[in-house]
Protein backbone atom coordinates (compact mmCIF):
# COMPACT_ATOMS: atom_id res chain seq x y z
CA UNK A 1 0.00 0.00 0.00
CA UNK A 2 2.95 2.50 0.41
CA UNK A 3 4.50 1.61 -2.15
CA UNK A 4 1.29 2.50 -4.55
CA UNK A 5 0.60 5.83 -2.42
CA UNK A 6 4.42 6.76 -3.33
CA UNK A 7 3.69 6.31 -6.78
CA UNK A 8 0.87 8.38 -6.95
CA UNK A 9 2.35 10.97 -5.23
CA UNK A 10 4.82 10.85 -7.66
CA UNK A 11 2.91 10.85 -10.26
CA UNK A 12 0.92 13.79 -8.97
CA UNK A 13 3.60 15.98 -8.15
CA UNK A 14 4.94 14.81 -12.07
CA UNK A 15 1.52 16.11 -13.24
CA UNK A 16 1.95 19.01 -11.15
CA UNK A 17 5.74 20.28 -12.30
CA UNK A 18 4.82 19.59 -15.85
CA UNK A 19 1.57 22.04 -15.56
CA UNK A 20 3.88 24.76 -13.83
CA UNK A 21 6.38 24.49 -16.68
CA UNK A 22 3.87 24.61 -19.60
CA UNK A 23 2.21 27.70 -18.30
CA UNK A 24 5.68 29.28 -17.74
CA UNK A 25 6.84 28.46 -20.92
CA UNK A 26 4.01 29.93 -22.24
CA UNK A 27 3.81 32.98 -20.27
CA UNK A 28 7.77 33.60 -20.34
CA UNK A 29 8.28 32.75 -23.79
CA UNK A 30 10.40 34.71 -26.33
CA UNK A 31 8.97 35.73 -29.35
CA UNK A 32 11.61 34.94 -32.21
CA UNK A 33 10.95 36.90 -35.21
CA UNK A 34 10.55 34.90 -38.29
CA UNK A 35 12.64 36.97 -39.83
CA UNK A 36 15.56 36.45 -38.23
CA UNK A 37 14.86 32.61 -38.70
CA UNK A 38 14.44 33.22 -42.39
CA UNK A 39 17.85 35.15 -42.86
CA UNK A 40 19.83 32.10 -40.41
CA UNK A 41 18.59 29.73 -43.18
CA UNK A 42 19.70 31.17 -46.33
CA UNK A 43 23.02 32.89 -44.16
CA UNK A 44 26.12 29.88 -45.09
CA UNK A 45 25.80 28.92 -41.43
CA UNK A 46 29.83 28.86 -41.14
CA UNK A 47 29.93 30.98 -38.07
CA UNK A 48 33.67 32.29 -39.05
CA UNK A 49 33.17 35.24 -37.52
CA UNK A 50 34.39 37.08 -40.93
CA UNK A 51 31.48 39.71 -40.68
CA UNK A 52 32.39 41.13 -37.00
CA UNK A 53 29.20 39.45 -35.30
CA UNK A 54 29.02 36.79 -33.25
CA UNK A 55 28.31 33.62 -35.41
CA UNK A 56 25.99 33.47 -38.39
CA UNK A 57 22.79 33.87 -35.80
CA UNK A 58 24.32 37.23 -34.65
CA UNK A 59 24.51 38.46 -38.16
CA UNK A 60 20.83 37.65 -38.74
CA UNK A 61 19.71 39.63 -35.67
CA UNK A 62 21.84 42.65 -37.21
CA UNK A 63 20.60 42.35 -40.24
CA UNK A 64 16.47 42.42 -39.44
CA UNK A 65 16.83 44.30 -36.47
CA UNK A 66 19.53 46.95 -37.23
CA UNK A 67 19.36 47.01 -41.15
CA UNK A 68 23.10 46.34 -41.73
CA UNK A 69 23.73 45.31 -45.22
CA UNK A 70 23.30 41.32 -46.34
CA UNK A 71 27.00 41.81 -47.93
CA UNK A 72 28.43 42.52 -44.85
CA UNK A 73 28.91 38.48 -44.81
CA UNK A 74 31.88 37.78 -46.97
CA UNK A 75 31.16 34.09 -47.54
CA UNK A 76 26.80 34.48 -48.87
CA UNK A 77 26.18 33.08 -52.33
CA UNK A 78 24.75 35.96 -54.76
CA UNK A 79 21.74 33.39 -54.75
CA UNK A 80 21.29 33.73 -51.11
CA UNK A 81 22.09 37.22 -50.81
CA UNK A 82 19.39 38.07 -53.41
CA UNK A 83 16.99 35.41 -51.76
CA UNK A 84 17.33 37.08 -48.37
CA UNK A 85 17.11 40.61 -49.98
CA UNK A 86 13.26 40.24 -50.94
CA UNK A 87 12.67 38.19 -48.37
CA UNK A 88 13.33 40.77 -45.66
CA UNK A 89 11.70 43.58 -48.55
CA UNK A 90 15.50 45.44 -48.59
CA UNK A 91 17.44 45.93 -51.30
CA UNK A 92 20.07 43.66 -52.71
CA UNK A 93 23.07 46.13 -53.40
CA UNK A 94 26.09 43.57 -54.34
CA UNK A 95 28.43 42.10 -52.85
CA UNK A 96 31.04 43.89 -51.14
CA UNK A 97 34.40 44.29 -52.99
CA UNK A 98 35.45 40.66 -52.74
CA UNK A 99 38.68 40.16 -50.86
CA UNK A 100 41.23 37.53 -50.38
CA UNK A 101 44.02 36.60 -47.80
CA UNK A 102 47.47 37.56 -49.03
CA UNK A 103 50.53 36.56 -47.51
CA UNK A 104 52.98 39.25 -47.29
CA UNK A 105 56.38 37.36 -47.32
CA UNK A 106 58.36 35.41 -49.50
CA UNK A 107 61.04 34.33 -47.02
CA UNK A 108 63.00 31.11 -48.74
CA UNK A 109 63.64 28.62 -46.39
CA UNK A 110 67.57 28.87 -46.38
CA UNK A 111 69.57 27.01 -43.66
CA UNK A 112 71.88 29.84 -43.11
CA UNK A 113 68.48 32.10 -42.34
CA UNK A 114 67.62 30.04 -39.41
CA UNK A 115 68.37 30.56 -35.92
CA UNK A 116 67.64 26.78 -34.74
CA UNK A 117 65.54 23.88 -35.60
CA UNK A 118 62.57 24.63 -33.97
CA UNK A 119 60.84 20.93 -32.40
CA UNK A 120 58.15 22.09 -29.68
CA UNK A 121 54.36 22.14 -30.72
CA UNK A 122 53.23 22.92 -33.85
CA UNK A 123 51.75 25.98 -33.46
CA UNK A 124 53.25 29.83 -34.55
CA UNK A 125 51.98 31.24 -31.28
CA UNK A 126 53.94 28.67 -29.32
CA UNK A 127 57.39 29.03 -31.28
CA UNK A 128 57.47 32.60 -31.26
CA UNK A 129 58.08 32.36 -27.21
CA UNK A 130 60.64 30.69 -28.21
CA UNK A 131 63.46 33.22 -29.36
CA UNK A 132 60.54 35.03 -31.28
CA UNK A 133 61.21 31.65 -33.86
CA UNK A 134 63.30 30.08 -35.65
CA UNK A 135 64.28 32.38 -38.11
CA UNK A 136 66.55 35.29 -38.04
CA UNK A 137 64.20 37.72 -39.65
CA UNK A 138 62.03 38.70 -37.18
CA UNK A 139 59.17 39.57 -39.12
CA UNK A 140 59.42 36.31 -41.22
CA UNK A 141 56.41 33.66 -41.68
CA UNK A 142 57.00 31.08 -38.39
CA UNK A 143 55.59 28.35 -41.18
CA UNK A 144 54.41 26.23 -38.71
CA UNK A 145 50.61 26.19 -40.28
CA UNK A 146 48.45 27.72 -37.73
CA UNK A 147 46.97 29.89 -40.71
CA UNK A 148 45.90 26.77 -42.34
CA UNK A 149 44.41 25.16 -39.02
CA UNK A 150 42.17 28.14 -38.42
CA UNK A 151 40.90 27.97 -42.15
CA UNK A 152 37.26 26.17 -42.38
CA UNK A 153 37.53 26.45 -46.30
CA UNK A 154 40.47 24.51 -47.44
CA UNK A 155 42.07 27.85 -49.07
CA UNK A 156 44.98 27.01 -47.21
CA UNK A 157 47.99 25.04 -47.67
CA UNK A 158 51.65 24.87 -46.65
CA UNK A 159 54.13 25.12 -49.40
CA UNK A 160 57.60 23.47 -49.80
CA UNK A 161 59.00 26.86 -49.08
CA UNK A 162 57.90 26.72 -44.85
CA UNK A 163 54.93 29.35 -46.71
CA UNK A 164 51.56 29.33 -46.43
CA UNK A 165 50.19 28.64 -50.11
CA UNK A 166 46.36 30.48 -50.39
CA UNK A 167 43.61 29.46 -53.01
CA UNK A 168 42.02 32.62 -53.80
CA UNK A 169 39.07 31.15 -55.32
CA UNK A 170 38.25 29.50 -52.00
CA UNK A 171 39.29 31.82 -49.69
CA UNK A 172 35.78 33.77 -48.40
CA UNK A 173 38.16 36.53 -46.61
CA UNK A 174 36.98 35.64 -43.23
CA UNK A 175 39.72 37.12 -41.65
CA UNK A 176 40.08 33.48 -39.07
CA UNK A 177 43.91 33.24 -40.68
CA UNK A 178 44.82 37.28 -40.14
CA UNK A 179 44.44 36.34 -36.40
CA UNK A 180 45.74 33.62 -36.02
CA UNK A 181 49.10 34.88 -37.41
CA UNK A 182 51.33 36.08 -34.39
CA UNK A 183 53.81 38.25 -36.94
CA UNK A 184 50.45 39.70 -38.86
CA UNK A 185 51.86 39.07 -42.69
CA UNK A 186 48.47 38.05 -43.88
CA UNK A 187 46.55 40.57 -45.45
CA UNK A 188 42.90 40.76 -46.85
CA UNK A 189 43.28 42.35 -50.27
CA UNK A 190 40.87 43.20 -53.32
CA UNK A 191 40.88 39.18 -54.75
CA UNK A 192 41.13 41.05 -58.86
CA UNK A 193 44.68 42.64 -57.34
CA UNK A 194 47.77 40.44 -58.53
CA UNK A 195 50.88 42.95 -57.71
CA UNK A 196 51.90 42.38 -54.02
CA UNK A 197 55.12 43.57 -52.18
CA UNK A 198 55.94 40.10 -50.32
CA UNK A 199 57.39 41.56 -47.45
CA UNK A 200 56.42 42.95 -43.90
CA UNK A 201 59.50 44.42 -42.72
CA UNK A 202 60.50 47.69 -41.57
CA UNK A 203 63.96 46.92 -41.20
CA UNK A 204 66.37 48.79 -43.07
CA UNK A 205 68.25 47.61 -46.23
CA UNK A 206 71.23 46.44 -44.25
CA UNK A 207 69.16 44.61 -41.89
CA UNK A 208 66.97 42.99 -44.23
CA UNK A 209 70.09 41.74 -46.38
CA UNK A 210 72.01 39.95 -43.57
CA UNK A 211 68.28 37.80 -42.67
CA UNK A 212 66.57 37.40 -45.83
CA UNK A 213 67.44 36.96 -49.71
CA UNK A 214 63.99 38.61 -51.14
CA UNK A 215 63.15 41.35 -48.49
CA UNK A 216 62.40 44.77 -48.98
CA UNK A 217 65.43 46.89 -48.76
CA UNK A 218 63.29 50.48 -49.26
CA UNK A 219 65.76 51.27 -52.38
CA UNK A 220 62.56 53.04 -54.09
CA UNK A 221 63.48 51.87 -57.59
CA UNK A 222 60.04 50.82 -57.87
CA UNK A 223 58.36 53.56 -56.77
CA UNK A 224 60.57 55.55 -59.28
CA UNK A 225 59.32 53.39 -62.48
CA UNK A 226 55.79 53.23 -61.14
CA UNK A 227 54.28 56.31 -63.88
CA UNK A 228 51.00 55.61 -62.04
CA UNK A 229 52.06 57.14 -58.48
CA UNK A 230 50.70 54.01 -56.92
CA UNK A 231 54.05 53.18 -54.75
CA UNK A 232 55.42 54.84 -52.05
CA UNK A 233 58.07 53.67 -49.37
CA UNK A 234 56.99 53.98 -45.64
CA UNK A 235 59.24 53.13 -43.01
CA UNK A 236 61.46 50.99 -45.43
CA UNK A 237 59.04 49.35 -47.23
CA UNK A 238 57.06 49.76 -50.52
CA UNK A 239 53.65 50.02 -50.58
CA UNK A 240 51.14 49.55 -52.94
CA UNK A 241 47.83 51.72 -53.24
CA UNK A 242 45.77 49.59 -54.88
CA UNK A 243 43.18 52.23 -56.19
CA UNK A 244 46.03 53.57 -58.38
CA UNK A 245 47.46 50.38 -59.14
CA UNK A 246 47.00 48.99 -63.16
CA UNK A 247 49.25 46.36 -62.24
CA UNK A 248 51.96 46.49 -65.68
CA UNK A 249 54.58 44.87 -63.82
CA UNK A 250 57.25 47.80 -64.39
CA UNK A 251 57.86 47.58 -60.35
CA UNK A 252 57.59 43.28 -60.37
CA UNK A 253 60.49 43.30 -63.01
CA UNK A 254 62.93 46.50 -61.35
CA UNK A 255 62.49 45.07 -58.56
CA UNK A 256 66.31 44.03 -57.28
CA UNK A 257 65.54 41.42 -54.46
CA UNK A 258 62.60 40.66 -56.78
CA UNK A 259 60.08 41.15 -54.00
CA UNK A 260 57.58 42.69 -55.56
CA UNK A 261 55.33 39.90 -57.23
CA UNK A 262 52.76 39.55 -60.34
CA UNK A 263 50.45 36.58 -59.28
CA UNK A 264 49.56 34.11 -61.32
CA UNK A 265 53.57 34.83 -63.29
CA UNK A 266 56.20 33.50 -61.26
CA UNK A 267 59.38 34.52 -62.31
CA UNK A 268 58.19 37.69 -64.43
CA UNK A 269 60.72 39.61 -65.92
CA UNK A 270 58.27 42.52 -67.22
CA UNK A 271 56.85 43.05 -71.23
CA UNK A 272 56.81 45.28 -73.76
CA UNK A 273 54.04 46.38 -76.11
CA UNK A 274 54.92 45.91 -79.89
CA UNK A 275 52.82 47.12 -82.80
CA UNK A 276 51.41 45.82 -85.83
CA UNK A 277 52.52 48.46 -88.22
CA UNK A 278 50.71 47.06 -91.22
CA UNK A 279 47.54 47.21 -88.98
CA UNK A 280 48.27 50.59 -87.35
CA UNK A 281 46.13 53.30 -88.69
CA UNK A 282 47.94 56.09 -87.28
CA UNK A 283 45.29 57.60 -84.52
CA UNK A 284 47.22 59.18 -82.13
CA UNK A 285 45.25 57.52 -79.34
CA UNK A 286 48.34 55.66 -78.11
CA UNK A 287 50.90 58.23 -78.68
CA UNK A 288 48.58 60.38 -75.69
CA UNK A 289 47.93 58.12 -73.13
CA UNK A 290 51.36 56.28 -73.13
CA UNK A 291 52.76 58.73 -69.50
CA UNK A 292 56.78 57.26 -71.08
CA UNK A 293 56.52 59.21 -73.98
CA UNK A 294 57.05 55.11 -75.39
CA UNK A 295 55.43 55.35 -78.85
CA UNK A 296 56.78 57.53 -81.91
CA UNK A 297 54.89 58.97 -83.93
CA UNK A 298 52.04 61.58 -82.89
CA UNK A 299 51.48 62.86 -86.30
CA UNK A 300 47.29 61.63 -87.35
CA UNK A 301 47.82 58.73 -89.96
CA UNK A 302 51.69 58.44 -89.30
CA UNK A 303 52.14 54.38 -88.65
CA UNK A 304 53.27 54.24 -84.98
CA UNK A 305 56.39 52.40 -83.03
CA UNK A 306 57.25 51.69 -79.81
CA UNK A 307 60.43 52.50 -78.35
CA UNK A 308 61.67 49.65 -76.47
CA UNK A 309 64.08 51.07 -73.84
CA UNK A 310 61.05 53.39 -72.59
CA UNK A 311 58.01 50.98 -72.56
CA UNK A 312 57.43 49.63 -69.18
CA UNK A 313 54.84 47.59 -70.56
CA UNK A 314 51.98 48.88 -68.65
CA UNK A 315 48.97 48.37 -71.16
CA UNK A 316 47.67 51.47 -71.55
CA UNK A 317 48.22 51.83 -75.26
CA UNK A 318 47.00 47.91 -75.39
CA UNK A 319 43.77 48.97 -74.03
CA UNK A 320 43.50 52.33 -76.22
CA UNK A 321 43.58 51.44 -78.99
CA UNK A 322 40.57 51.05 -81.74
CA UNK A 323 41.82 48.77 -84.02
CA UNK A 324 43.58 46.01 -81.29
CA UNK A 325 47.08 45.83 -83.46
CA UNK A 326 48.93 46.79 -80.26
CA UNK A 327 49.68 43.16 -78.27
CA UNK A 328 52.18 43.01 -75.10
CA UNK A 329 55.29 40.42 -75.16
CA UNK A 330 57.09 39.17 -72.45
CA UNK A 331 60.66 40.44 -72.29
CA UNK A 332 63.30 38.00 -73.73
Amino acid sequence: MAIISAILLMGLLGFVFGAILSYASQRFSVTVDPRIETAISLLPGANCGGCGFPGCAGLATAIVEKGVPIATCPVISAANRAKLAIALGMADTGGATPKAATVMCAGLPAEEYRKFEYTGIRDCQAAILVSNGPWLCPHRCVGLGSCEKACQFGAITMGPDSLPVIDREKCTACGKCVRACPKNIIKLTDQAKKVHVKCNSPEKGPDVRKVCKVGCIGCGLCAKVCAYDAIIIENNLARINYEKCVECGACVAKCPQKTIHLLGKPGFKGQKAVIDEPACVGCTLCFKVCKFQAVKGGTPKEKHQIIPEKCVGCGACVVKCPKKCITLKPNE
